[in-house]
C-alpha cells in the first residue's frame, strides 16, 4: 500500500475521496464522526492525524477506490 500512497498527502487523499463519494457516503463507508457530524476537510485532517487506525482505513479506501477522473 505504501507505494500507491508515495508522495500523496493526507489532505489530497481526503479531498479526492470527498469529491468522489461526498461526506454522506464517506460516513457510511468509514463510520467516524469527522465524516458524519459537521464534516469538513480541516476537521477530518485534524482527527485523522491523531488517530492512526482511522487514517489507515481512509488510506485503504483511497487505494481501493477506482477514480473516474
Amino acid at each position: 500500500m505504501s507505494n500507491e500512497l508515495h508522495g500523496v498527502t493526507l489532505e489530497a487523499i481526503v479531498t479526492r475521496l470527498h469529491a468522489h463519494y461526498g461526506w454522506e457516503q464517506l460516513g457510511q463507508r468509514i463510520d467516524i464522526n469527522c465524516f458524519i457530524s459537521d464534516p469538513s476537510i480541516k476537521s477530518s485532517l485534524k482527527f485523522l492525524r491523531k488517530t492512526p487506525w482511522a487514517r489507515a482505513r481512509v488510506e485503504e479506501l483511497y487505494v481501493a477506490t477506482t477514480f473516474t477522473d
